[in-house]
């Protein structure tokens, strides 16, 4: 878990009675919930990059961009790999278990940026991957689709990878840069939002998407209390009810003991 401050105790209370009372609960997740599953929380996809530009010399949201892809998809893929390399073995940690485990009790509803696929891993049933997951890869042209634990099948001296059947270029279903949000998961998002909720956590996310921020802004005028795990401050850092400024997993923790203690 987080070598971090531990969270303060009179919050952690705090908030295990707001979600001893809610009946719908939000959490919006960022890489910085799985940082303690070993992944860093880089800058690129879903956070996984630390640099500015990549080794190449160029920028790395041109590198992982829609745009590169249809290019230069080889470059692309270099990147891509270096992605699903960081999350290679990793496994979810507390903070993803809580979660999971709350949905035993409380109707509960996860939006995460993370491409790790470590919300489902940890058993968590309702889930908007809205970036994608890493895990799926599917071909470019026709409709074979794949699912892989890592990328070591991957020829990394001939890339792109292309498809078995049509020998296409195939790429992980994430959503790159300047590529559109899936219709599919933004929809399910606005019928759950409409729906509302009693509660609302941002876990590990800058909040710089307005998809991210949205859902904690929109509870902020609405009364509706929100909640915020993350140790350094966001864009959502001024309108949420509660912050904590310590690691996600130590956090959830605590909260999650608290509560069974309400119970």
């Amino acid at each position: 878990m987080s070598k971090l401050s531990p969270p303060n105790p009179r919050m952690v209370q705090r908030v295990a009675e707001l979600l001893a009372n809610a009946d719908r609960v939000l959490f919006i997740t960022g890489a910085g919930i799985s940082a303690d599953s070993g992944l860093p929380t880089y800058r690129g996809v879903s956070g996984l990059y630390e640099k500015t530009d990549t080794d190449d010399g160029i920028p790395i949201e041109f590198a992982l961009s829609g745009h590169m892809f249809q290019e230069r998809p080889e470059v692309t893929w270099k990147h891509i790999i270096q992605i699903a390399d960081a999350a290679n073995g990793a496994e979810p940690n507390r903070g993803h278990e809580v979660i999971a485990l709350l949905e035993q009790d409380v109707d509960v509803f996860t939006l995460t940026q993370n491409v790790d696929g470590l919300h489902r891993a940890a058993g968590s049933s309702t889930v908007i991957e809205i970036h994608g997951d890493v895990h799926y890869i599917d071909c470019t042209k026709c409709d074979h689709t794949t699912t892989v634990e890592n990328y070591d099948w991957v020829d990394r001296e001939n890339l792109p990878p292309t498809c078995p059947e049509c020998d296409a270029v195939v790429r992980p279903r994430v959503v790159l840069f300047n590529e559109m949000l899936p219709g599919g998961e933004l929809k399910a998002l606005r019928d759950e939002l409409e729906q509302g909720f009693d509660l609302v956590f941002s876990i590990g996310t800058t909040s710089v998407f307005p998809y991210i921020a949205g859902p904690v802004v929109m509870a902020s005028q609405l009364g509706i209390p929100s909640v915020e795990i993350n140790p350094t401050e966001t864009e959502v850092s001024d309108v949420v009810s509660l912050r904590f400024e310590s690691g996600a997993a130590d956090t959830l923790n605590a909260i999650y003991e608290a509560y069974l203690a309400l119970k």
